[in-house]
């Protein structure tokens, strides 16, 4: 079956607003450092309104790696649930203006737009105070034969489990691909959401996710292990294909019996750690849906992940693998 687009995501639709803060800043809106914490709408318009200069634009993990995907050159597509409102209205432009086939119209009604305020201190590390709205409010019946198509791979994020119907919409998407013949990759999004939801996550990767993408600490959570050594002894009793990012020590595809160690780039300045994660995924299958090796396919998610953390801001720039070699 001809594929419609290389990569289709589905995930929680949120508006990134980034801006640069002082120590000071979190302390004022009591926000712990390097956290993520949940907030209801009159909280994120509190903390709204103390924020200096802001960048807004499409976000989320998985829209972050369609967003990228699409600016490396790669066709892509996009399910998530945004309301007809002015954020709502900023991440569809955003995703359009991309190229990306946004597959659903945003919602008459029902919670806001879902926002992350995005607080940035001088180390580069970020703070979030998130409120999830209207992305909570994707459901089953937006997962169809039509809105997913039959892209070569379709990528699904692990906090969509969190969702009330989640587990529900993600059994019917994976559903629609095998049919297809479209590729599953599965992102975990955090350790605590794979405690969360850890043997639905086993049942889904046993039985049609092909491809996981994760950080050590997500994969050692799945498949309960303490350390490094004793995570890859773990993963020799799966099928699917991990590509496990680790930071400071790059990171290490597993297939089987294949092995492939891929070491970080050193980084002189670490501006924003904002979906560095997200990059190195656009990255890497960016190179796996055009056949590369999956040696290839890690030196290039390795690339985009080192970018990213220089600049403000998740979005891998347009024309960023003219300067790749």
């Amino acid at each position: 079956m001809p594929h419609s687009v290389q990569l289709l995501g589905i995930s929680n639709a949120i508006v990134d607003i980034l801006a640069h803060v002082d120590e000071d800043f979190l302390n004022a809106v009591g926000a712990v450092p390097g956290s993520m914490t949940l907030v209801d709408m009159d909280r994120a318009r509190e903390i709204y309104a103390q924020m200096g200069p802001a960048t807004e634009m499409s976000g989320g993990s998985v829209a972050n790696t369609i967003a990228g995907f699409a600016n490396l050159g790669g066709s892509s597509a996009y399910i998530g649930r945004v309301k007809a409102d002015q954020l709502g209205g900023i991440f569809n432009h955003d995703m359009r203006s991309l190229g990306v086939d946004v597959r659903l119209d945003a919602a008459s009604d029902g919670a806001p737009t879902a926002r992350s305020l995005i607080l940035i201190t001088e180390d580069g590390q970020r703070t979030m105070q998130t409120y999830l709205g209207a992305c909570t409010e994707l459901s089953v019946a937006d997962i169809t034969p039509q809105t997913m198509g039959t892209p070569r791979a379709v990528l699904i994020e692990g906090y969509v489990w969190d969702l009330p119907e989640g587990p529900d919409l993600t059994a019917r998407a994976i559903e629609i691909a095998k049919r297809n013949g479209t590729a599953v990759a599965l992102s975990l999004s955090d350790s605590f959401c794979v405690e969360r939801h850890q043997d639905s996550f086993e049942h889904a990767i046993r039985n049609g996710v092909d491809i996981v993408v994760a950080d050590e600490d997500e994969v050692a959570a799945l498949v309960g292990t303490d350390s490094y050594d004793d995570t890859l002894e773990a993963l020799e009793g799966y099928d699917n294909l991990f590509a496990m990012t680790r930071s400071a020590q790059g990171s290490v595809i597993v297939h089987g019996d294949e092995r492939i160690v891929q070491p970080a780039t050193p980084v002189n300045e670490v501006v924003d750690t904002t979906g560095a994660g997200d990059a190195y995924t656009a990255g890497f299958l960016y190179g796996w849906v055009n056949d590369m090796p999956l040696s290839e396919c890690a030196k290039i998610g390795t690339f985009c992940g080192t970018t990213v953390v220089q600049q403000l801001g998740a979005r891998i720039e347009p024309g960023l693998l003219d300067s790749y070699s």
